[in-house]
């Protein structure tokens, strides 16, 4: 692979945020020409901090959906790995519109430019396993139906069938990934709105308490950012792969439960209790859902290296270091009976 991919060019929109960011370091370590296209949109996760440790990678901050802006940018571009967009599915209950603008017209206006202006250039799309919606068999695999929930999840459905027509059609290279519940350093951690595994480090480094949504045995599977970033490095460099979906996950569904339980071993810290699923979670709440990756395996020969426990251990050692850079440290926990002191002389 490492061939492949030096003295090429390299796009990636979104690239400043969590996977965007760390596809951009380990294509500028594989000898890649890397720009990010990354408009920093305030609480989606675009964060300087992410690529400093790389000297290689070339930043415009700018938005996919300002078509002269993309018209410049895909222009020579070997590799467009198209990240950006609208991340969060508890918003699109409130307002769809970013959804819209950033996800559907954000795609066209990239796949545009690149019939424009670049053709020969080869897209990865990353999209979502909630796409899916509510399952009735498992593992899902690529073939089961898709019955978003949400608009968010209909958006990403829409954008990976912009870019099947521009592949089909206008002949531009492309396949999209529908990635399920990635976890590991480099992700916002100042809220929860996406990225529950994230979250939930957060929170047990905090000695915090995880909270656990119903009986905690809803299923999902979880995959490190590392063997994300390897899944879409390989689809990019496999002709096999253009015009194609995969899952990008794991094939071995972990609980709620199971998932705190583990972070709380490897933070030693923390602790987890149950609580109720808030209206809108519930909503859009699936059900269980774990992927079944043995299309992109046949594909590629990936499959996820990293275990839950080596992930989760990886995510910690790395914002241990560098805490500072995503959330700030909590005040010093005091027991009940203080705070209940401290909250009194307050009054």
């Amino acid at each position: 692979m490492i061939e492949q991919f030096k003295g090429k060019t390299a796009l990636i929109t979104g690239g400043m945020g969590f996977i965007g960011s760390n596809l951009a370091i380990k294509l500028a370590e594989l000898g890649a020409k890397v720009t990010i296209l990354d408009a920093m949109i305030p609480d989606y996760g675009g964060n300087v901090f992410n690529v400093t440790e790389s000297e290689k990678i070339r930043i415009n901050f700018c938005d996919i959906r300002d078509p002269s802006a993309v018209d410049w940018l895909v222009r020579g571009q070997d590799y467009v790995f198209h990240l950006a967009g609208q991340v969060c599915h508890l918003m699109s209950l409130s307002n769809p519109f970013p959804d819209i603008e950033m996800n559907i017209t954000g795609t066209a206006i990239v796949m545009e430019a690149l019939r424009k202006h670049n053709p020969n250039a080869i897209v990865v799309y990353t999209g979502t396993r909630g796409q899916y919606g509510s399952v009735v068999s498992m593992p899902v695999n690529e073939e089961a139906p898709t019955n978003p929930k949400g608009i968010y999840e209909i958006s990403n459905l829409t954008a990976e069938k912009i870019i099947k027509v521009y592949n089909d059609v206008h002949g531009i290279r492309s396949c999209s990934l529908r990635l399920s519940n990635i976890y590991g350093p480099r992700s916002q951690m100042m809220h929860s709105r996406f990225g529950v595994a994230n979250w939930f480090i957060r929170l047990a480094m905090d000695n915090d308490t995880i909270q656990v949504f119903g009986d905690g045995t809803i299923l999902r599977d979880f995959c490190y950012v590392d063997d994300c970033v390897d899944a879409i490095l390989r689809v990019a460099t496999t002709p096999e792969c253009y015009g194609e979906i995969f899952n990008v996950g794991s094939d071995i569904p972990v609980s709620f439960r199971e998932l705190c339980d583990a972070i709380v071993k490897v933070a030693k810290s923390g602790r987890w209790q149950f609580a109720e699923f808030s209206p809108e979670r519930k909503a859009q709440e699936p059900g269980d859902f774990y992927s079944d990756i043995s299309k992109i395996e046949r594909f590629t020969g990936w499959r996820p290296k990293t275990t839950l426990e080596e992930g989760i251990a990886k995510t910690i050692e790395y914002y241990a270091k560098h805490r500072d850079q995503y959330w700030t440290k909590p005040e010093k926990t005091l027991p009940a009976s203080d705070k209940e002191k401290v909250t009194a002389t307050k009054r």
